[in-house]
Order: C-alpha cells, then structure tokens, then sequence
C-alpha cells in the first residue's frame, strides 16, 4: 500500500444525523480549515514569546480566537457537535438537516477576542468594549436560536440577529472612528474594520442559503462559511500582530502591566517597582 494513501473515516466513526448531512469530501475540507487555524494559532503562540513585554495583548487576544476555532472545525470535521433539524421550508427535499452548533460556539467564543482587539484599537471605553460583545452574543444566539427551529418562525430571530449586526457594525464607525482619529491610528482601523463589517455582512447570505433557507447542501454551506471564517479571524490576527509592530502602545494607551493598562504620559517604571503600601489609619486615644 502507497505510504501516501490516506483515508477519512470520521463519518464511519461518528455518522451523520438526518437525510441532508456532511459528506466526506465536506470533512476533508474541514480537516484543511482545521489545519489552517492549529497552524495559525502555534505561529501567534510562539510569537507571543518573542513580543515585547507589554505590547502581547494581541497575541493573548488572538490566541484565544484561534485555539477555539481550531477545536470547533475538529469537532465539525469529526461530524461532531450537530443534531438533525426538520427541514421547515424546502417542500422539494422533505426530512432534517444536520444543523452543526459547535459552527454558533466557535462564533460566540472566536468573534469576542476579535471585537475587543478592534476596540482597543480605536481607543473606545470600556463600556462600547462591553456593549459591541453583547451584541455579537445577542447576533450568534439569535442566529442558533433560528437554525434550531423546524418552523418559519426561525426568520424572526434571523431578523433580530442580523439587526444586531447592523448596531455592531454602526457602532464600529460611529463610535470608534472618532477615536482613532484622534490617536493617529484612523487609516490602519478602518482598513481591520472595514474588511471584518464587510465579511460579516457575507454571514446573512450564507446563512440564508445554508441553515436558514436551506436551499444549498451541508457541504456548500461549510465551504462558504470555512472561506469566511479562515478570512475573518486568521487574516485579521495576523493583520494586526503585523500592523501593531509600527505602533507606539504608549501613545495608544495599549501597554499592559501588571496594574492593568497604562495610559500615555504615566511613570511605567516607577508603577512597576512601587508595591502598594497602605498606610494604617491613625487611631486617636480618647480615653
């Protein structure tokens, strides 16, 4: 036997639910997309020891984003992390659709990592930080939510996932815009912006056509999402690890210490060697 002949037997393992299911060449595509992120994630792992110290919040970030898509496409690839669906509205091709959650998992857990880098970037508060994370959670549940429903009625929280699209992607631009124009950083935040609000409006159609509408097969649906997934976190990750090299985390009040993020101007020596002593209160005798 050829040393180079390989086979694929996750769908014999672990075999699929429903009558419209992945299929082998869909794994084996699966497999490749889980490669891509394992690579991508050891890269970022062993550049976060090579970083300075301080400036590794992206690599931290990024880490997360990569390790969680990786063991989401391995359990995918393994024909893992799915349950059959009643197909609500293709009459043509009556019986249940194998609907994959950990796809809405690696969403939820991956894209939270991503939206805080961009908010760090821009210079936004805390609580816009906090208030574009809920609404990426409020987008990916409401979307899981749809996909897990037999009936027409998944439409309507296909409606309130992708509005809250639209109030993320308005938030991007409307709030942290001004802020990286005022830190200098305007051109390289519009340009990880833009191309991540303009994949993310790809995600609509490929869920229409996929678990949504079902109008595409559980293959077609995993090669058009697998391509916007590999563009989105691998591409923006290494994007801005590449980009943050030219940037002065001072100025941007990006440098981390141990008492948390430092911002321009602040002694980051002496924060560093001081150890907070608190002093006693004085007790005064009364007696």
């Amino acid at each position: 036997m050829s040393l180079l002949t390989r086979s694929n037997d996750a769908l014999n393992v672990n075999p699929p639910v429903g009558n419209r299911h992945l299929t082998v060449h869909g794994s084996d595509w699966l497999w490749a997309v889980c490669a891509i992120y394992t690579f991508s994630f050891l890269v970022v792992v062993g550049l976060t020891f090579v970083a300075r110290q301080g400036e590794r919040i992206f690599h931290y970030l990024f880490t997360i984003a990569l390790f969680t898509g990786a063991i989401a496409y391995f359990a995918m690839a393994s024909d893992l992390g799915s349950v059959a669906i009643h197909i609500a509205d293709n009459l043509s091709s009556p019986g249940y659709r194998e609907i994959f959650y950990a796809r809405y998992i690696n969403w939820f857990v991956g894209w939270t990592p991503l939206i805080i880098a961009l908010g760090l970037i821009s210079g936004v508060s805390w609580a816009t930080i906090a208030f574009n994370v809920a609404l990426s959670w409020t987008w990916v549940a409401s979307w899981l939510s749809g996909a897990m429903t037999a009936t027409n009625y998944k439409w309507g929280f296909f409606a309130y996932g992708t509005f809250a699209y639209f109030l993320l992607a308005a938030s991007f631009f409307h709030s942290g815009l001004p802020t990286a124009k005022r830190l200098g950083i305007q051109g390289h935040y519009t340009m990880l912006a833009g191309w991540t609000v303009f994949l993310w409006l790809l995600y609509p159609i490929a869920y229409g056509l996929d678990d949504g509408g079902n109008k595409i097969t559980v293959t077609d649906g995993f090669v058009f999402f697998g391509i916007l997934d590999v563009l989105l976190i691998p591409v923006v990750a290494f994007g801005i690890i590449v980009l943050s090299s030219r940037w002065d985390y001072r100025s941007l009040n990006l440098y981390f210490t141990q008492y948390g993020r430092v911002a321009q101007g602040a002694d980051l020596v002496e924060r560093e060697k001081a150890a907070p002593v608190a002093a006693e209160p004085a007790v005064a005798n009364t007696v």
